[in-house]
């Protein structure tokens, strides 16, 4: 069932520039950065109880995201639904006719299992639905 907003993750160019922005700018708190390897993505958490923001760049320059910052330039990427059970939830909602960006769940941030919606199911927005490790 999907139990909160997780977080607002925001597509970005410079990583280094987006974080001082937060920072410094907005004084909010910084969770750190991780390398999420299998969707090519370096990603910057800045919490705000109870969801939180997440910057993504490219890793290596490659990926979706670099593809998102070519078209776009950056901006408002996804949404991200939390869920405590995340194989029911997408067995539930492509039952419902939602179509996915890949078969199952993968490897997220902070070794969380993630699958995207596909826009086109959610009229143009990009949702993911996540279930934190502590939670599979």
């Amino acid at each position: 069932m999907i139990t909160a907003l997780d977080h607002i993750a925001i597509a970005v160019p410079d990583l280094d520039a987006a974080i001082k922005r937060f920072m410094e700018d907005f004084g909010l708190p910084f969770e750190g950065t991780e390398d999420v390897v299998s969707a090519k993505t370096k990603t910057a958490f800045f919490p705000l109880p109870p969801t939180q923001i997440e910057l993504v760049t490219p890793l290596n320059g490659e990926g979706p995201i670099a593809g998102y910052l070519e078209k776009k330039g950056g901006g408002i990427h996804h949404l991200c639904f939390r869920s405590d059970d995340i194989e029911a939830d997408v067995e539930r909602l492509a039952a419902k006719g939602y179509q996915f960006i890949g078969d199952t769940p993968t490897p997220g941030a902070h070794g969380a299992k993630v699958i995207f919606i596909h826009p086109k199911s959610c009229g143009g927005v990009l949702i993911e639905i996540n279930q934190p490790a502590e939670e599979h």
